[in-house]
């Protein structure tokens, strides 16, 4: 075998070393499986539903905003793009593997002897040999985050569709709150008509009348309010979605919606936490980190680069393609510092340091992940119960108020324990509307903690 095949051959089997370190991920820090105990409901399902978003929201209303908001949220855009320029930096990055090739030609010309001179070339400048993995590595970092920013799309994706349906139930909720605003108000008005009858009478007492019409002036303050809440719900979902909404696509109340969300088993293994979108990124910049103390290693070792020069030259245009008019020139350079202060050990210092940072942050994302799934299903186990006695307790505020009123009409009671009455009421009923929201935003909760859709990915 020649010597030079012998180069070639040493260099192929050196060019596959990687001087990067294997990635190995830990085992979670976060218990096996979910908390057990009083606020958590037992869980039968083994590991993560393949389920998406449009099973879990079934009201087409709803679905139509989603649908609305993946093609012109702003946020989700700028995350899409992103990705893209993501992708595109691995390409520039891989772009350094191969050699670059260049063509060139010209021509001169003199009053001398010898007239014209025409050229042509065509040749490699500077291709580096990836004998320890640098270059290889460095397009693995680079590709890995690319990876990291598709995760980080997902993640902007699923908290968009899980706050879509939290606000759409915000707004059912607000326009329950609006209509027993309403309600009290004119319960108000007939009792300040009623108690002004009484006191005109020389039945009632002028304090009487001033407490009605505080109880008055109080629903009519919760309208005012609850108006503009239901307002603001419309440009928040009109910012989310990223146009202008129809109004018949909001819900009337939140009784109209409540069968249209579907509740999420979480599974009792808490390793579904690992498909979380911010658990993939975390992981994905763990790897480039990885790579990345690979590259700064090959920078330790010497480069060598080859060049080369095909070309042809002649005195006349016809003679170019003439065999005395080609050449050939090839060359290779090897560089090596001798002595850089430590910058180059330093530099894999910091790639070192840079990993054991990203170690962390990945523990960190799951112990994140498993505390927020744990308080949503701490909610969720705890809100049947909290349901039945709000409206329980609804009920029987309304029964009270009934009788009270009653009372008072017929003279047995005084005004006081009426007012009472119908502030109890009116604090029960905004407290059962509070529960059956927190309900439905439970079921977003889940959707968008548990790392949404298994099988979605930014553009699908």
């Amino acid at each position: 075998m020649s010597r030079f095949l012998q180069v070639c051959v040493f260099c192929v089997s050196v060019a596959g070393c990687s001087l990067a370190p294997q990635t190995a991920l830990p085992p979670p820090p976060v218990p096996a499986s979910w908390p057990m105990g009083d606020a958590f409901l037992a869980q039968s399902e083994a590991a993560l539903p393949a389920v998406s978003y449009t099973e879990l929201f079934r009201d087409p209303r709803l679905l139509a905003l989603i649908d609305a908001a993946l093609a012109d949220n702003r946020d989700l855009r700028i995350a899409y793009a992103d990705l893209a320029a993501a992708r595109a930096q691995v390409r520039v990055v891989r772009a350094g593997q191969f050699p670059s090739v260049g063509v060139g030609a010209g021509a001169t010309a003199s009053d001398e002897e010898g007239g014209s001179r025409f050229d042509i070339s065509a040749g490699v400048s500077g291709f580096e040999l990836d004998l320890f993995g640098r270059l290889r590595n460095a397009t693995e970092s680079e590709r890995n985050r690319a990876f990291a920013t598709e995760a980080v799309a997902r993640t902007v994706r699923v908290a968009l569709v899980a706050e879509i349906a939290t606000t759409y139930a915000t707004y059912a909720a607000d326009r329950d709150l609006l209509a027993i605003a309403r309600a009290t108000a004119d319960n108000a008005r007939e009792s300040v008509r009623l108690t002004r009858l009484r006191l005109e009478g020389g039945v009632a007492p002028r304090t009487d009348l001033a407490r009605a019409e505080q109880v008055l002036a109080a629903a009519e303050q919760s309208i005012a309010e609850q108006t503009a809440s239901l307002a603001q719900d419309v440009n928040a979902l009109r910012l989310l979605v990223g146009r202008d909404i129809e109004p018949a696509l909001l819900p009337a109340s939140l009784a109209e919606i409540a069968g249209s969300y579907a509740p999420l088993p979480a599974g009792t293994d808490s390793r579904v936490l690992l498909r979380r979108p911010d658990v993939i990124e975390a992981e994905y910049r763990l790897r480039a980190a990885n790579a990345d103390i690979g590259a700064a290693r090959a920078r330790l070792f010497p480069t060598l680069s080859l060049t080369g020069l095909l070309g042809l030259a002649s005195t006349a245009l016809g003679d170019l393609v003439t065999g005395g008019a080609f050449s050939a020139r090839a060359g290779a350079d090897a560089a090596f510092t001798i002595f850089d202060a430590g910058g180059r050990r330093a530099g894999v210092e910091v790639t070192e340091a840079q990993r054991d940072a990203a170690l962390a942050q990945y523990e960190g994302a799951i112990q994140t992940a498993f505390r927020e799934v744990a308080d949503a299903l701490a909610d969720q186990g705890t809100l049947g119960e909290r349901a039945r006695a709000a409206a329980a307790n609804s009920a029987a505020a309304a029964t009270e108020a009934r009788l009270t009123e009653a009372r008072y009409r017929a003279g047995v009671d005084n005004f006081l324990d009426n007012l009472v009455a119908q502030r109890s009421l009116f604090a029960a009923r905004r407290q059962q509307v509070a529960v059956e929201l927190a309900a439905l935003a439970n079921r977003a909760t889940l959707y968008r903690v548990l790392g949404g859709d298994r099988a979605a990915s930014p553009g699908s």
